[in-house]
């Protein structure tokens, strides 16, 4: 019973963690499931893994990776001349893009649809809102959506850096 019950417990370690950084690649809170996922495990260790230090400096590159992901999407739509508004634009779009290409292909299709959906809804954002020209809609929308795939991959490098440092600990 022991062996199956771990046997269980591993594959739902794994799946939790394939899951967080997934959700990484479009934005969620993927660092803070693989973060409760390995408090789980400290837990249900009996404490003996990991410890406190460990998870204080996980829980600083789960919030690196938040503040990460905000200022590059930040810094893309401020370099490429776009407005706060596509910012928030952009993430919306990133999210339903991210849903729309899931079912053509797992993975790939949510980092691409994530990608388009950030760069079409801040272009169209700066378009019907802002009065911009296409050419400079479309360019802000290009820089807004760059910028958001640099702040997804910057959160999932800290999300491979909490399994780094987990792995390096236990």
């Amino acid at each position: 019973m022991t062996l199956t019950l771990s046997i269980l417990g591993w594959i739902l370690f794994s799946l939790l963690v394939l899951t967080g950084l997934a959700l990484d690649l479009i934005g969620l809170f993927g660092n803070w499931i693989l973060l409760a996922s390995l408090g789980g495990v400290w837990v249900l260790t009996g404490f003996e893994h990991f410890g406190t230090g460990s998870l204080a400096a996980m829980t600083v590159l789960a919030v690196a990776g938040e503040i990460l992901e905000f200022l590059f999407a930040g810094f893309g739509a401020k370099k490429f001349g776009g407005s706060k508004g596509s910012m928030l634009a952009a993430l919306v779009g990133c999210l339903g893009g991210a849903v729309l290409g899931t079912p053509f292909f797992p993975l790939v299709g949510t980092l691409i649809g994530a990608c388009l959906g950030a760069f079409v809804a801040a272009a169209l954002y700066e378009h019907l809102q802002q009065d911009k020209a296409v050419r400079d809609a479309l360019w802000t929308g290009f820089g807004t959506a760059l910028g958001k795939v640099g702040g997804l991959f910057a959160k999932l490098f800290c999300g491979l850096g909490i399994l780094l440092l987990a792995a390096l600990t236990y």
